[in-house]
């Protein structure tokens, strides 16, 4: 379902006005929050690109910044986007993209005011990066979907109430072309949560076990069989929102590194120097491109470059984590006991460095491996030959497994 449309004249002054007319009928401090939230979402100030009614104005994504600074300067309230960011990156473009007006109407609000929080029922166990072999069966009955499989690695599933789900509806079609999209919601009966611990010791993914649970008809987003059409939309949006994310100059990681170096002249040497330096420019270099990538973005719908993004992101991050561990010796060695946290979000500015060299290990995995980006920017960005798929063409059920 396209979302072009006319976009009227909105213009920063228009905004602004808006922006006092919502700050004098509800004053941040003292207005409930969640009513505050609700009310900046009615009045069009929450995605303003998006169009009237579903949170926004139809004006252009750029014009978000100016709503965005009147009310940080006003005092008030944001959503908390980290705790909700699946839902926000993820969910609610391809929702705008391939929902339906009562699936829009329903959905929307809550996910942007965070009282509904989302999750992502992609990767499977047997699929590993191959993302087009998963196994969860749907199986039409009647009006309804019964599903059956295991999706894993699953961010924010002990907190959803919503999942974004894609399963396999014809195995008599290659793999990708027996997929379909669904919305399951996570406290119908059938579905099990599980916490799955990782090298850091936490609990903040899950494996999820979905048993004859049942979907209707009416909670699925696009055609039956379209499902990695539409999920190419999700997983574009994914990786923009975690190489993309807006950093300031010396921000992020490279910024901690810095730091230390400046404050703790000790424990310089030559060599880390040398490697600070070139990590820094690397850092500034990925931090300019994202700034173009959200001017690219403001026209249009993200594309295969934000594979590149994510792809710089991962890189970085594992060697600057490194890098870091090393300066600090034996310090970068201790760390709290972090095996019975359950977090909400994931935290690397906050922790010690030992955490954020074992997180970072998981960034050339999660939103799409770092071999699966290059093939994307390879083949779609660089347009150089595809690498042989034998399996392209066959169905899914005559695939080994």
């Amino acid at each position: 379902m396209s979302t072009t449309r006319h976009r009227p004249a909105v213009d920063a002054d228009e905004l602004r006005r808006r922006v006092r007319e919502l700050l004098a009928a509800h004053p941040p401090a003292t207005t409930d929050r969640l009513d505050f939230l609700r009310a900046r979402f009615d009045a069009g100030l929450a995605w303003v690109h998006y169009p009237a009614g579903l949170g926004g104005l139809d004006a252009p994504r750029s014009s978000q910044a100016v709503v965005d600074a009147e009310l940080e300067a006003a005092g008030a309230p944001d959503n908390d986007p980290r705790r909700i960011g699946i839902g926000l990156s993820m969910a609610a473009p391809t929702i705008l993209g391939f929902g339906t007006d009562e699936q829009r109407e329903r959905l929307l609000r809550p996910l942007w005011t965070g009282e509904e929080v989302w999750c992502q029922l992609f990767s499977e166990p047997g699929a590993g990066s191959d993302l087009a072999a998963l196994a969860t069966r749907a199986v039409r009955d009647g009006d309804d979907w019964v599903v059956d499989g295991q999706k894993v690695w699953t961010s924010s599933a002990h907190l959803a109430r919503w999942a974004i789900l894609i399963a396999r509806t014809d195995p008599d079609q290659p793999k990708h072309r027996g997929i379909s999209y669904f919305i399951c919601d996570m406290t119908d009966p059938g579905v099990e949560v599980r916490p799955l611990r990782q090298i850091t010791g936490e609990a903040e993914f899950n494996e999820v076990f979905l048993t004859g649970v049942r979907i209707p008809d009416s909670r699925r987003l696009g055609e039956i069989g379209e499902g990695w059409r539409v999920a190419q939309t999700t997983l574009m949006n994914e990786r923009v929102a975690i190489g993309g994310g807006r950093v300031p100059r010396e921000g992020g990681m490279i910024g901690l590194v810095a730091d230390t170096w400046r404050e703790r002249p000790e424990l310089r040497t030559h060599d880390l120097h040398q490697r600070l330096l070139r990590l820094w420019t690397e850092s500034e270099a990925a931090r300019l491109a994202g700034e173009r990538l959200r001017q690219q973005l403001a026209v249009g719908q993200p594309g295969p470059e934000g594979s590149a993004m994510k792809l710089a992101f991962a890189r970085l991050n594992q060697h600057i984590s490194a890098l870091e561990v090393e300066l600090l010796g034996e310090e970068g060695l201790l760390y709290d006991d972090w095996t019975l946290r359950r977090p909400e979000l994931v935290d690397f500015t906050g922790r010690e460095a030992g955490y954020r060299y074992l997180r970072a290990k998981g960034n050339s995995i999660e939103g799409g491996t770092s071999e699966v980006l290059l093939n994307i920017i390879a083949e779609r960005v660089l347009g150089l030959p595809p690498e042989p798929r034998t399996d392209k063409d066959v169905p899914w059920k005559d695939l080994p497994r």
